[in-house]
């Protein structure tokens, strides 16, 4: 059965045949069956038992395929999601600064400079930050959290458009992704709290710089999506703060004291470069005390030059005035593409981050349709569940001429033909 299900000989999320029937279809004991269900549930095929029945789990076919395939020469390549380069901290003068220690088994694997910052950066941000972990990225701690709190067949509440990595995790942990709405200012409250209902054991939200739609949570957002949490008091609250200090919104948590389980997620990667990938967690103590003592038994730490590095880019003065003027020119590029697209009257989001999501009729026209024109962008159906078509456009390394350019191309692409606007 398990060799049908990963050939897609079983239909996803199609019923499997009552215990019973085909115990009585194999001439087998129905405790047989039962076991065999009981396995592929705990590898994460599965889903569902007794009267519910049960039901294979749609697995994404391709889990690590990229956004864009190698791409022309000429294209400006507005899809893949990467930093501009030339905002990224330069790496030589601290590789030469490290000194020669070596970390050698039994030695502290957490480096107590990067955890004390990380600690201080979080507090300022007004996040209570006692307990910090150091992980291998923000997909890391995410996986980690939720195999500490969840089984196979578990309800998780996702946003919708979302993370598609965040997607793929839970499809092949054998969780179940529960799409929830979202606007500019991050959940909408009635998509919310539908999706918290029924037993949901997690649930992941961005509280800026959302990926794709830039969606930032404000004040008053905060405060009716608080409200709604006070009502699911078991389900694990995990906010994924990827692109912290250049995200361009303020901070903002939906943690309140009286949250059991929660986990609070800063990468490293948007804003020191995708090779200097770490990530720093805060979390409830017993959260933390499952994630290291799982840790400990696999990866053991995250390595020790990683963190040196992390540390001394992060925390040095001239490093936090770099991040400060990057927030701004992305900021900038982010807006001129916004205001671009406005003045043409196209309808797009992207209040924070590094991305501009555009509603289109036709997503595959609309790429193509640009592509022709010497754009590359990433159409939305790797980021949608349930909610309707549109592309998504990383605006990093994008100048205002080219913004004015490109909202010019789609705009006439739009306005051409059956993918104009939503």
């Amino acid at each position: 059965m398990e060799r049908a299900v990963r050939a897609g000989r079983a239909a996803e999320t199609g019923a499997l045949p009552p215990v019973r029937d085909l115990a009585a279809t194999l001439k087998v004991s129905p405790a047989t069956v039962a076991a065999a269900y009981k396995l592929l549930r705990a590898r994460g095929l599965v889903a569902g038992s007794g009267r519910q029945g049960t039901r294979v789990v749609a697995r994404p076919e391709t889990p690590a395929a990229p956004i864009t395939p190698d791409l022309p020469p000429g294209t400006i390549d507005l899809a893949t999601g990467s930093p501009d380069p030339e905002l990224l901290p330069p790496l030589g003068p601290v590789l030469r600064s490290l000194d020669d220690e070596a970390l050698l088994y039994g030695a502290e694997t957490q480096l107590a400079g990067l955890v004390a910052f990380a600690a201080s950066d979080l507090e300022a941000d007004g996040i209570h930050a006692r307990a910090i972990t150091i992980l291998g990225g923000e997909l890391d701690a995410i996986e980690r959290v939720l195999r500490e709190h969840a089984k196979p067949g578990d309800r998780i509440a996702v946003e919708d458009p979302g993370f598609p990595g965040a997607v793929d995790l839970l499809k092949v942990s054998g969780l179940v992704p529960i799409p929830y709405a979202i606007d500019d200012e991050g959940p909408v409250p009635a998509a919310f709290e539908a999706a918290l209902a029924g037993r949901t054991t997690a649930v992941l939200v961005s509280p800026r710089a959302q990926n794709p739609t830039g969606a930032a949570i404000g004040d008053a957002r905060a405060g009716e999506l608080r409200r709604i949490l006070r009502k699911c008091p078991d389900t694990v609250l995990i906010e994924n703060d990827a692109a912290a200090p250049i995200a361009g919104a303020p901070p903002v948590t939906l943690r309140e004291r009286s949250r059991a389980a929660w986990a609070i997620v800063r990468s490293t990667s948007r804003f020191l470069g995708p090779d200097l990938r770490l990530a720093v967690m805060a979390a409830d103590e017993l959260t933390t005390a499952r994630v290291q003592g799982r840790q400990a038994l696999g990866t053991r730490w995250v390595s020790r030059i990683l963190q040196r590095l992390a540390l001394s880019l992060w925390s040095d003065p001239a490093g936090g005035r770099r991040l400060a003027r990057a927030a701004d020119i992305y900021a900038q590029r982010r807006n001129a593409l916004l205001a671009a697209l406005s003045s043409s009257r196209v309808r797009a989001h992207g209040r924070s981050g590094l991305n501009v999501w555009i509603p289109v009729r036709d997503e595959a026209r609309t790429v193509r349709g640009l592509a022709d024109r010497g754009w590359a962008v990433a159409p939305g159906e790797r980021f949608r569940i349930a909610s309707p078509p549109a592309i998504r456009v990383t605006t990093a390394a994008l100048t205002q001429p080219d913004a004015e350019r490109f909202a010019a191309d789609v705009t006439e692409i739009l306005r051409a033909g059956p993918a104009r606007s939503a």
